[in-house]
């Protein structure tokens, strides 16, 4: 039985309803790597030739939103957060490596790294700094507790220790133009 993005939004909404906290975005995370398994969500959402970032889903209610990465080239992102925001990422192709940072004494330090092969799930919380590192062709949902075109967030220089807050980064509907 397949477990469409319907049904991994039903399930999202009813955890933050009941539990917007680490463990239910915990299952949330664990929702996620249910939904990264059904041949027909990848195939709608994930299999056009399309580069970029989509918007595939966006609760009316609770604003979380469920975005589709599809990149033709590799990337490697600098520390940051998303604010008042939690994010879990799951990996449909290629692989993701992922790095948790710490803050302190002006300097950002990685402190843990872990790959997303496909099928896997990571959660990154409320302002935990991060990093991502994805290969050429990589496939990946991100979901995020708000549409984060709304939220401040903090981008890190390892080097320099210097923080600048953003903005955000457009992102276009499933069906809409780039």
């Amino acid at each position: 039985m397949s477990y469409s993005l319907d049904d991994f939004c039903s399930d999202t909404r009813s955890i933050l309803e009941k539990q917007d906290d680490p463990d239910g975005r915990e299952q949330i995370r664990r929702k996620l790597e249910q939904l990264l398994r059904d041949p027909e969500f990848r195939t709608e959402y994930l299999a056009d030739d399309t580069a970029g970032v989509s918007q595939a889903y966006e609760d009316p209610e609770l604003g979380f939103c469920v975005l589709t990465y599809n990149m033709t080239t590799p990337r490697t992102s600098p520390p940051h957060d998303h604010g008042d925001s939690w994010a879990v990422y799951g990996q449909v192709e290629g692989h993701t490596d992922m790095t948790v940072w710490e803050s302190g004494n002006g300097k950002v330090t990685p402190v843990r790294t872990f790959r997303l092969e496909p099928g896997q799930a990571g959660l990154f919380d409320v302002r935990e700094i991060h990093s991502i590192e994805y290969v050429e062709g990589a496939q990946f949902v991100r979901v995020t507790g708000v549409d984060l075109s709304n939220v401040s967030r903090r981008v890190f220089d390892p080097e320099t220790g210097a923080v600048r807050e953003v903005g955000h980064v457009a992102t276009r509907s499933v069906g809409q133009q780039s």
